[in-house]
């Protein structure tokens, strides 16, 4: 299992329009300094009244696929 972490930084208009589909997708770095994108719904659990703000690990396998992310 592979893993990454991203600091993440959404205020409430932004994920309003994730949540809206004008935009799918968010594109961020690691900590790592790789580049990273991912589909903005695996956040969904995660957002407060103030958007969604913090660190988290997201973990995949060998080919890539998404398998889960926690808050740190």
């Amino acid at each position: 299992m592979h893993q990454i972490i991203v600091d993440i930084s959404i205020s409430p208009e932004e994920w309003i329009k994730l949540y809206q589909g004008v935009a799918v997708d968010v594109r961020t770095k690691a900590r790592d300094g790789r580049s990273v994108c991912f589909p903005a719904r695996i956040l969904s659990r995660f957002y407060l009244l103030d958007g969604v703000r913090g660190s988290f690990r997201i973990l995949f396998d060998d080919s890539g696929k998404f398998s889960s992310i926690e808050r740190l």
